[in-house]
């Protein structure tokens, strides 16, 4: 007779200093897009769960912003994001840059893993980029000496080197006593989040250099009508000079980013998307708790 397999799952927190591609990473591992990448480090500004489940086995990746001194309350709220998922998961996945050196932020990182006695796997990322590759056992060393990783392994978020490999490590960190979310989850990730995010991804592409990270996009409402999907969204700026180059000149730039987002959520949704884009004006939102909290950002970490 045939024995089932025991279901095992894993809670792993995907950490690191901003910009080493731990959406991208996610993203590759779960096989679908569910976390907005840009080249703007600190992109991320949420906590973001991704599961995947192959086999008896289920990895259920908690996605966190990049760990940096915090310069205004969206900062404080970012930070306290990753110490929360830290101090609530089974193991950690360090994601550092291939080639490059240790971070304060790695520091830190590191240090919170020995004192909590978490697992950890590092990932090292980019690899597809690093032309000398004797460079990455230095590397793996100097990490080594600092925290006794379960596994170190160099992988591309890219083209996908080294990701089976990262996979079967964290499947080891698996524990028994069943999945802790059905086999077709995907995210935690509400549909009018996943909209917001999407556009706001797009601002982040089209407007590197002209618009900081001063933006936020809210999803004011979602509706099922027939075969379409209505998507109305709200983007929100600090300043008056912003908002016109958001919707630039006879509103083309916001022309190209509901296009582009149109695009994303229909391969998103399977369906086709009638998106609607607003841009309004809401000085200093960074910088004030509540109008954080109106914009979808958790109470409790704004409270910590």
């Amino acid at each position: 007779m045939e024995t089932v397999p025991q279901e095992r799952s894993a809670l792993l927190a995907i950490v690191g200093r901003p910009n080493v591609g731990k959406s991208s990473l996610l993203n590759r591992m779960i096989g679908q897009k569910i976390a907005i990448v840009s080249r703007k480090p600190q992109t991320t500004r949420t906590r973001i769960m991704g599961v995947l489940t192959k086999g008896a086995d289920q990895l259920v990746f908690l996605d966190t912003p990049g760990l940096v001194k915090p310069k205004n309350s969206l900062g404080d709220y970012m930070v306290k994001s990753v110490t929360r998922t830290i101090d609530g998961v089974d193991a950690c996945l360090l994601v550092a840059e291939a080639g490059s050196g240790i971070s304060k932020a790695d520091e830190e990182l590191m240090k919170r893993f020995r004192q909590g006695k978490i697992p950890a796997v590092l990932a090292l990322n980019k690899i597809d980029l690093l032309e000398d590759k004797s460079v990455l056992m230095e590397q793996i060393a100097q990490f080594a000496a600092r925290c006794e990783f379960q596994a170190v392994v160099p992988v591309s978020a890219r083209d996908g080197s080294g990701v089976e490999e990262l996979l079967q490590e964290l499947g080891k960190l698996c524990l028994p006593g069943g999945h802790l979310f059905p086999e077709d989850t995907l995210t935690d990730q509400p549909e009018r989040v996943i909209a917001s995010e999407i556009v706001r991804e797009k601002v982040l592409r089209l407007l590197e250099q002209e618009v900081p990270h001063g933006v936020a996009a809210v999803t004011e409402r979602m509706r099922d009508r027939e075969d379409i999907l209505d998507v109305d969204v709200t983007i929100y700026c600090e300043k008056p000079g912003h908002k016109g180059i958001l919707i630039g000149k006879g509103g083309s730039m916001l022309k190209k980013i509901g296009t582009l987002a149109r695009e994303d959520m229909e391969r998103f949704f399977a369906c086709k998307v009638n998106l609607q884009l607003w841009v309004k004006v809401k000085e200093d939102w960074r910088q004030r708790p509540e109008t954080l909290q109106s914009l979808g950002f958790s109470q409790k970490d704004l409270e910590l």
